[in-house]
């Protein structure tokens, strides 16, 4: 044994309870703390601990995390992601290695540009920058979609791939930008702006989608930014966002006048669906021939009605007021087909030309042509209708004429009644002394009653 000095031997450590003191001065002394690094060596052990090392450009150090499910913010590690952890410096004694114990864990940046986003939407909002009744309404059949997007993302292909489906006549108009990294707001914003302007290089567009496709807080962070939110705000034309994933929401969001959850949703919410053009033409010709059956339904009921009020009321002058009724429905009838069906073309028409240059032209206008034969097939089918009708009351007229009372009066048949008008059917009706009027072919002949037999 080595003696130093005075002889007398030194007291020496153990290792264990050289480590403990040293992780005992680490936890008491430093205390927790937050520390920023990179994660790397991730492994998640069945216990539910996890272990990760966090490293910067000149060290590293080993990091712990118990029943890290429980733990905040556990679901962001990953290997190679910037976070920042609030953990607590320890020694783990078995190896008497450095680590710190990790109690929480949220990407690095996160508070700042979280603190930053709330702020500008705070000042945007007081301005009525998100104000309901300043969003325009996006148009319903526009010709010319503005993009304002990356040229290379996936974004752009989601988009294009929507239109050629939905309305391949729409044409689409790039302004490629950056869409992420330092200085991309101040692209993205003057392309919107020229956009707006849509000067001889470029057209006019009737609306403008703006958007990228899905990432990380700071990578949409670019649409966060002030020059952008003003940019859309200030657009004349209708601006769409379309910035992320469903579950992202951006200051342009809420500054546009429609906010897609996709790029590819954006596409769908700006351009109308061929199919549905067709189905609305279709859903029109059915309503139109609906209106003509109801209307040929009324004017049959009706005459129904007139000729059960003539026959049973007898007299050819009670035919002459429904005869004028009939051909007034006949003229208001053709009149108002022929209005409905000039609406219906003037709207056919319209249509048309908003599917101009689209590829399903030859389909509509087959259907188009459909229609018109249609419509001279009824036009065809309501003339013989009402012809049919003409004919059938001519008959009615005549029948009215070989049965009615007038017709038996100049066979000579006559009609007895009492001094109340009423018809004399029985001897048992009248009394003697009690006045009579018999009606004959050219008037009536008065007469008191004598005598009464039953026969």
């Amino acid at each position: 044994m080595e003696l130093f000095g005075d002889g007398k031997e030194k007291k020496a450590l153990s290792v264990t309870q050289l480590v403990r003191r040293v992780k005992n001065l680490l936890e008491v002394e430093l205390g927790e703390q937050w520390v920023e690094g990179e994660v790397s060596n991730l492994r998640k052990q069945g216990s539910g601990h996890w272990y990760f090392s966090l490293k910067d450009e000149r060290a590293q150090i080993s990091c712990a995390m118990f029943g890290a499910r429980r733990r905040p913010g556990a679901e962001v590690l990953e290997d190679g992601v910037k976070v920042r952890v609030f953990a607590e410096p320890s020694v783990y004694e078995a190896r008497g290695q450095l680590q710190v114990i990790v109690q929480k864990v949220e990407l690095a940046g996160v508070g700042e540009l979280q603190a930053r986003f709330e702020a500008l939407k705070r000042k945007l909002d007081a301005e009525g920058l998100f104000a309901a009744e300043r969003k325009r309404t996006i148009p319903a059949f526009p010709m010319r979609i503005g993009l304002v997007t990356s040229g290379t993302g996936a974004a752009i292909r989601d988009i294009l791939n929507v239109l050629e489906r939905r309305a391949p006549w729409v044409e689409p108009v790039l302004f490629p930008v950056r869409v992420q990294g330092k200085g991309a707001e101040r692209e993205i914003a003057e392309a919107i702006r020229r956009m707006g302007e849509s000067g001889q290089d470029i057209p006019p567009c009737d609306v403008l989608i703006v958007g990228r496709g899905g990432g990380s807080l700071e990578d949409l962070w670019n649409f966060n930014e002030e020059v952008v939110a003003r940019a859309i705000a200030d657009c004349p034309i209708p601006v769409i966002s379309a910035v992320g994933h469903e579950i992202d929401f951006t200051i342009a969001d809420f500054v546009a006048d429609l906010r897609a959850p996709t790029p590819s949703a954006a596409a769908e919410l700006a351009a109308p669906s061929g199919r549905e053009l067709k189905e609305r033409v279709e859903a029109m010709r059915r309503r139109l021939e609906r209106r003509v059956e109801d209307r040929i339904d009324r004017l049959e009921l009706l005459l129904e009605n007139a000729r059960r009020g003539v026959l049973s009321r007898g007299g050819e002058r009670l035919l002459r007021d429904p005869s004028m009724r009939v051909d007034g429905l006949r003229d208001r009838l053709r009149g108002a087909v022929e209005a409905a069906w000039r609406e219906r073309v003037l709207e056919l028409r319209s249509a048309a030309r908003s599917l101009e240059a689209v590829r399903p032209a030859r389909r509509l206008a087959r259907q188009r042509e459909e229609a018109e034969g249609l419509a001279r097939r009824l036009f065809r089918a309501i003339e013989q209708e009402m012809a049919g009708r003409g004919e059938k009351l001519d008959r009615l007229r005549g029948l009215l004429r070989a049965l009615g009372p007038d017709s038996a009066f100049e066979r000579g048949f006559s009609i007895t009644m009492d001094d109340q008008g009423r018809v004399l059917r029985s001897v048992d009706q009248v009394e003697p002394g009690s006045e009579l009027r018999t009606k004959v072919r050219d008037g009536e002949v008065l007469s008191e009653v004598r005598k009464s037999e039953a026969r």
